[in-house]
């Protein structure tokens, strides 16, 4: 009998591919939750919105404010609802890439509670980064309306 590795036929490994789709759905899920918990706050407080991208110094931190909005809307009922999924996921990646770039360069801050806070979000956004490549990757799954629509 050849060896085999305890991870080549564990049962971790059958239950991530027996229950595939089901993941990804609810990965597309959790990953679409920070932009809908962003959007949200954002519409709340838009003001205060517009003063942080104003505090970064943003050109017009309005518009700049409305974009982000609308597109974190966009990404967040792409993602949840899987159409257009791996476009979603391309958005998504440039949009937290450049969110990062502009608004977490935590190198910029003082030493301290403001630079680990920064830290913080920088890694989140890398996170965020690794799992819509992931989704790009893996599309959208069965439970999709990219799968309904195309088939």
């Amino acid at each position: 009998m050849p060896f085999r590795a305890p991870w080549q036929t564990s049962r971790v490994d059958q239950f991530a591919t027996s229950n595939a789709d089901l993941l990804i759905l609810i990965g597309r899920i959790l990953l679409a939750w920070v932009f809908v918990g962003s959007a949200y706050g954002a519409l709340l407080n838009f003001s205060g919105s517009v003063g942080y991208f104003r505090s970064l110094n943003l050109p017009v931190p309005y518009l700049f404010t409305m974009l982000t909005v609308a597109l974190e809307v966009l990404l967040s009922v792409g993602l949840i609802l899987g159409i257009g999924t791996r476009y979603c996921a391309i958005l998504t990646f440039l949009f937290v890439l450049s969110a990062t770039a502009i608004a977490h360069r935590y190198w910029e801050y003082p030493a301290g509670s403001q630079q680990i806070g920064q830290y913080n979000h920088f890694l989140k956004n890398i996170s965020i980064m690794g799992g819509a490549l992931l989704i790009l990757a893996t599309g959208g799954g069965r439970f999709s309306l990219d799968r309904r629509l195309i088939g």
